[in-house]
This record gives C-alpha cells, sequence and structure tokens, in this order.
C-alpha cells in the first residue's frame, strides 16, 4: 500500500509529502510498541494452585524517586487493586494466618530513548531526538507460608514519558498480573 501512495506522487515536487508519509508510518508503527507493557511471570510446577484459597498481604515496597510513586496513597491503592483482583479469582483476605503470603516491590527509574527517523534532502539524513521515559516495575510474589518458598512471581513493567502517567496504569498492571494466576500448566 505503501508502494502505491509513493508512487502517485512525481519524484521531486512532492517530496517533502513522500518523507512525511513515511514519518508518520514509522512513528505510527514504532512508537506504541515502545510504550507497551510487558507481563512476565513464573511458577512452581510441582505446587497444586487450587489448595490455595486465602491470601495476606505481608509487605509492599515502593522503590522510587518519583513523588507520584513514592507515596503512602500509592501503596493502599497497589494493595486495593491487589486485593480487588485476587477477590475475583476466588481468594479471601485473610487478616491472621493465610494460604498464600503476598509480598509486592514497586518500582521506577528514569531513562533515555533515542528515536531516529529520515530526514534531510531527500530523506538521505536522519534526525536524532532523544526521549525522556519512565520505566515502572511491579513485582509480586506469592509464598507458600509451610514452605516458605516461592510459588509465583508476576512482573509487569511499563514505559511512560513521566511518573505520573506511570501512576495512572497501575490499576492496569496489577489486573494484567493476576489475570496469569493460577498458572496453566
Amino acid at each position: 500500500m505503501l508502494q502505491t501512495l509513493l508512487s502517485v506522487f512525481p519524484r521531486r515536487r512532492h517530496h517533502r509529502i513522500r518523507c512525511g508519509i513515511i514519518a508518520f508510518g514509522v512513528s505510527v508503527t514504532c512508537v506504541p510498541s515502545a510504550f507497551a507493557q510487558r507481563i512476565t511471570t513464573e511458577f512452581d510446577e510441582t505446587v497444586e494452585f487450587s489448595k490455595f484459597k486465602t491470601f495476606a498481604i505481608r509487605e509492599g515496597t515502593l522503590r522510587s524517586p518519583s513523588p507520584a510513586l513514592n507515596s503512602e496513597l500509592t501503596k493502599k491503592r497497589v494493595e486495593r487493586d491487589i486485593e480487588q483482583a485476587l477477590a475475583a479469582k476466588g481468594l479471601t483476605k485473610a487478616t491472621g494466618n493465610a494460604d498464600l503470603n503476598l509480598f509486592y516491590t514497586l518500582g521506577s527509574r528514569r531513562g533515555m530513548e533515542t528515536e531516529t527517523y529520515p530526514a534531510g534532502w531527500r530523506g538521505r539524513g536522519t534526525r536524532v531526538a532523544r526521549v525522556p521515559t519512565t520505566e515502572g516495575n511491579l513485582i509480586i510474589d506469592l509464598r507458600d507460608p509451610t514452605t516458605r518458598s516461592l510459588v509465583w512471581r508476576g512482573i509487569a513493567t511499563e514505559e511512560k514519558p513521566n511518573p505520573a502517567k506511570l501512576a495512572e496504569k497501575l490499576d492496569d498492571m496489577v489486573k494484567k498480573l493476576i489475570a496469569k494466576y493460577p498458572p496453566k500448566k
């Protein structure tokens, strides 16, 4: 389709339009994937997950230089989202002894990504742009208190332009992580 669009325009007179179409096409296909959420899980294959009926959140750690992510309100929100997601899976929150102990860590770091795209006369040059990003990780660990071993771990990674945008995605990160529990063997 791109070839047909390019062949419609004469070579010299509409060179800028052709470069614009190419740059737009590259940005539409590459930019969303740069900010996509990544979910990974791992689990102990010898554990029978159907025996777990209750959970308790034992410890939550926030490790972020950003005030938008490193606050007591953020911690409460993450815990509420975890409780709701696990309740939807049929688990009950326990205040004392539980079948699963839950630990989570929310961290972030700032970074810089470099994007290149065609520029210059006839598209022969390249233009480089530096884009600030914030990468956030939410790690949820489920441990069996009887054996004190890790039975399930989920890691959600999200990249956003700033920490405030990352804070808006926390509920989505929790939902996508807990959707992978219990694991399919």
